[in-house]
């Protein structure tokens, strides 16, 4: 016979315990009556450095200036877009606490061990932060990669707030693991079925390219609706006048050397021969992480210089500058100096750097050519970088033996593709020979692609899905008869 009063302090305790967990969960979107459930809040991931995340501020940007609350969380680790810290009563920013520098390690032995305790720190970070630091969100957009363990604590996290979580896709994450692994390691197999059975539950994507997007659908099994949202440059990457150039290579020496003052002076004769037009201003930027190999552009800059002291005397020097910032520069740096000391730089000057990104702007803008080096883990991923030179009226050489680079960069119109350091140096000597035909002509070409905007792109593709048509009057392509 069943004894009411001795489980009944039993059903006390179930009920007390149940009760907390329940109230320690996080609060639902839409759970209070009135303005919480009609609000269209936003919040914004990036298991990265939102500095160095230039696609997912834009993202804010466009978002806040429809007036829609940004809830924007990642790591502080390099200077925030200006705009989105210009507007704090709308796009309010979330740090993530770094990882410790001792979950951290470079020896592949060890990453398996290291590599959970690391996830670990993440989700927990990720949970406090999505569930508690911040209100409830009708949606959820989420950067990958990366995709571990971001996918699986958004979904957990969009199934108890009610959020509808979108993917904005860049890359595929176990494609950037396996530059490390390799292929066929299990944690990289691993990786691709995590990725696949998460992303299938996703209300809806963005991707960078359109064959992106096909792999989603064929590969992925994705039924769900995927939206190619092309990356464009922001409004802060323009074409600069004459003046203006004249006026940003004025103050790059003390920009790249703030406290050394003869360095200063010696480099300020560079540049005022790029003024002149008697050297060629050459750009690049980098993670300096490994989809991106920089021994190509050295060992072109290393063959140009030497052409041009021997056969080739009318080609111009050029000033290579890399910006960026990331764990294979040190290394890049010291490989700089022993060719400088071994006397196969001589027309050739190279210096790397990290600026603001209006400061970068204005790099580009200054600059006679653009160098990507990307090789896409993947195929189906393009570089941002490009599309920034692109629109600051910069033609680009860039690595192209991928699927997705003609999607960008039409040769001979805006750009040229090479595949090996040779390719390169070739075109090298072809913009910056006598005939200034070739660059002059693929410098109208970026500056006719660079014409095509984020915010245009982002209204055309994504405003749809993020906002309330009746509140805000906008009309989308398939509204109009």
């Amino acid at each position: 016979m069943f004894n009411f009063e001795s489980w009944l302090p039993w059903m006390v305790i179930i009920f007390g315990i149940t009760s907390i967990i329940l109230y320690s969960l996080p609060s639902q979107y839409g759970s209070i009556i009135g303005k919480e459930r009609s609000a269209n809040r936003v919040q914004i991931l990036v298991l990265g450095d939102i500095g160095r995340s230039p696609r997912m501020q834009y993202h804010a940007l466009s978002i806040a200036r429809h007036e829609i609350q940004v809830d924007l969380i990642g790591y502080l680790e390099s200077n925030i877009h200006p705009d989105i810290l210009a507007n704090p009563a709308i796009i309010k920013v979330h740090p993530l606490d770094l990882t410790p520098e001792y979950l951290k390690t470079k020896d592949n032995r060890l990453f398996i061990f290291y590599g959970p305790l690391k996830v670990l720190f993440q989700i927990w970070t990720i949970w406090i932060v999505l569930g508690y630091r911040t209100r409830p969100a009708r949606w959820l957009l989420v950067q990958n990669p990366p995709s571990i363990p971001t996918l699986f604590i958004a979904q957990i996290i969009c199934f108890l707030r009610h959020t509808r979580l979108v993917i904005d896709w860049h890359n595929f994450g176990y494609s950037i693991l396996a530059l490390r692994l390799g292929n066929t390691h299990p944690l990289v197999q691993i990786s691709r079925l995590y990725e696949r059975i998460f992303a299938r539950a996703a209300y809806a994507h963005f991707c960078v390219t359109d064959a992106m997007s096909r792999v989603l659908k064929r590969d992925y099994g994705i039924s769900s609706e995927i939206r190619s949202l092309h990356d464009r440059p922001a409004s802060n990457f323009r074409v600069l006048s004459n003046e203006q150039r004249h006026h940003f290579l004025d103050e790059l020496p003390a920009l790249l050397y703030p406290e050394d003052v003869q360095k200063r002076r010696d480099f300020t004769v560079t540049t005022e021969a790029v003024k002149k037009g008697v050297a060629k201003l050459l750009i690049s930027s980098t993670s300096w992480t490994p989809d991106e190999d920089f021994s190509i552009l050295l060992d072109a800059l290393v063959k140009y210089s030497d052409l041009a002291i021997t056969t080739h005397p009318e080609l111009p020097e050029i000033l290579a500058v890399i910006t960026g910032k990331g764990p294979q520069r040190a290394d890049f740096q010291s490989r700089i100096s022993q060719l400088k000391a071994e006397g196969k730089l001589e027309m050739v000057t190279i210096e790397t750097a990290f600026l603001s990104i209006n400061d970068y702007a204005r790099l580009l803008g200054s600059a006679d050519l653009g160098v990507s080096l990307h090789t896409s883990s993947s195929g189906v991923d393009l570089p941002m970088k490009v599309v920034d030179m692109f629109g600051a009226g910069l033609p680009v050489a860039g690595w192209g033996e991928f699927e997705a680079w003609p999607e960008l960069v039409h040769e001979g119109i805006n750009g040229k593709s090479f595949s090996d350091a040779a390719g390169l140096q070739a075109i090298l000597m072809q913009l910056f020979g006598p005939d200034k035909g070739l660059l002059e002509k693929l410098k109208e070409g970026a500056v006719q692609e660079g014409k095509k905007r984020w915010d245009d792109e982002w209204d055309r593709v994504a405003a749809e899905l993020f906002l309330p048509i009746s509140s805000y009057g906008l009309i989308f392509p398939h509204q109009i008869s």
